[in-house]
């Protein structure tokens, strides 16, 4: 019988991506997918290690699935943890049977034995092969979307921020890669990932001596990646490299969703953080860009509770989180990150004080989002089914924000044009527009 493997993801979108290529990689190696951990031969988990939260999910996942394996099963841990406290790790938890960072898998011998990840992860000499995870081929998509991972690391030091500490630097895969990838997946939207995705081709660019042609960047990809697939989404955006060509290429595309990476609107405390901008230069991209496109749709993540935050910087964000009126809008509390320039700084906020301000940060974006929602009753929008009940139109990013409520009779990767009926909360219900006018289901 064929060995079987379980893979369990934790963390973000580029996670995702990086499982399905591993997924990809085993299933090539000659190994079946488990239905339930239980059953598996080969258990693997790809951690996150973005937060102090994060590191203690995946550690939680680790002992949790190590005790629904079944004896003589395997255990890997692959992802950022790995990568970023993988000796550690290993020395820690003699659960694990391999420890494996990023693309180049490194044996660690625990309580049980070395183990190797797929039957020709091994040479003869018994070392370990490494490869490329950005460039491993992907199982077919299980939905009509699909992540699409362009870049790999980050060249920016925000101060919060350890993921170029064990990421590296930002390394842009060649466009012709992308898009046959895309091709691969016969999806109807993609949905471009990176830690720092307008940057996308930068370094390309650069290896090449200027040469546009030779290294296209975000706004070509986008061109390109438009006419193989209906929707092409965008996540993960640093305000400063929002210009002119990317945000006309984005709203040529009818996909006008904008996912601006802010943390904060308190100039004082952005530069702090290394980063650009404040909230009137934020309010002012995003104006422009409303004029442009009315119906363009916003969202972003914030920062409560950085060292050195303020009352008056608190009152600064909400207002202008008031005045902004995203859509959707996520928030977090500040994670002390060895390594980063925010560890050693002073006037650290005391986390009670810190959550106190996510709350109140919350309600307001629950409320704004819920009034956005509201005036959308009675417009129409083409959605997107991925699955039954359940569909999108350009407005919600997957997996992240809310959904439109369809009939069930719409079968998954129908995309089609729907009247908005009402509105609860961060969700919508929808008819589709056949049904109006007295037809039937496609």
């Amino acid at each position: 019988m064929d060995e079987r493997f379980w893979v369990t993801t934790l963390g973000c979108p580029k996670n995702e991506v990086d499982s399905q290529k591993l997924i990809g990689r085993l299933a090539a190696s000659g190994y079946e997918p488990a239905q339930d951990p239980g059953e598996a031969d080969l258990v693997v988990v790809n951690t996150c290690a973005f937060i102090d939260a994060a590191r203690e999910e995946s550690i939680e996942t680790i002992l949790e699935l190590d005790g629904l394996r079944k004896l003589g099963s395997r255990l890997v841990v692959t992802g950022c943890l790995a990568e970023r406290s993988g000796e550690e790790l290993a020395a820690a938890l003699g659960e694990i049977d391999l420890v494996a960072g990023f693309g180049v898998p490194v044996e660690m011998k625990t309580a049980r034995r070395v183990v190797r990840v797929g039957p020709d992860a091994s040479s003869a000499d018994g070392s370990m092969h490494s490869f490329d995870l950005l460039e491993l081929p992907r199982p077919p998509a299980a939905a009509p979307w699909a992540y699409v991972k362009v870049a790999e690391g980050c060249d920016r030091r925000c101060g919060f921020c350890a993921i170029p500490s064990f990421r590296g630097k930002q390394r842009s895969r060649p466009s012709a890669s992308i898009l046959a990838e895309i091709e691969a997946l016969q999806v109807r939207e993609i949905v471009l990932v990176a830690q720092d995705l307008a940057s996308y081709g930068h370094d390309r660019t650069a290896a090449v001596g200027q040469r546009e042609s030779a290294a296209p960047g975000i706004v070509e990809l986008i061109g390109a990646a438009a006419q193989r697939v209906d929707r092409v989404r965008l996540l993960y955006l640093y305000p400063s490299s929002l210009n002119d060509r990317l945000v006309e290429a984005m709203i040529g595309t009818g996909v006008a969703y904008f996912d601006l990476s802010l943390q904060h609107a308190s100039g004082r405390l952005l530069r702090t953080m290394r980063r650009w901008g404040d909230g009137p230069r934020f309010l002012e991209r995003i104006g422009r860009i409303r004029r442009l496109e009315p119906g363009a749709v916003f969202r972003s993540s914030f920062i409560l509770g950085y060292p050195g935050e303020t009352e008056e910087d608190h009152d600064e964000l909400l207002r202008f989180i008031e005045e902004a009126s995203l859509d959707w809008a996520g928030f977090f509390t500040f994670s002390r990150e060895d390594g980063t320039l925010a560890a050693g700084l002073g006037q650290q906020v005391p986390s009670s004080l810190a959550l106190e301000r996510l709350r109140e940060c919350s309600e307001l974006q629950e409320a704004i989002t819920a009034r956005r929602r509201s005036h959308l009753v009675g417009t129409m929008s083409d959605v997107l089914v991925d699955r039954p009940g359940h569909a999108r139109s350009y407005r919600e990013a997957p997996e992240i924000d809310g959904i439109v409520r369809v009939p069930s009779s719409l079968p998954e990767g129908w995309l089609g044009p729907v009247r908005f009926v009402g509105a609860v909360g961060p969700d919508l219900e929808a008819v589709p527009a056949f049904e109006l006018v007295g037809g039937s289901a496609p």
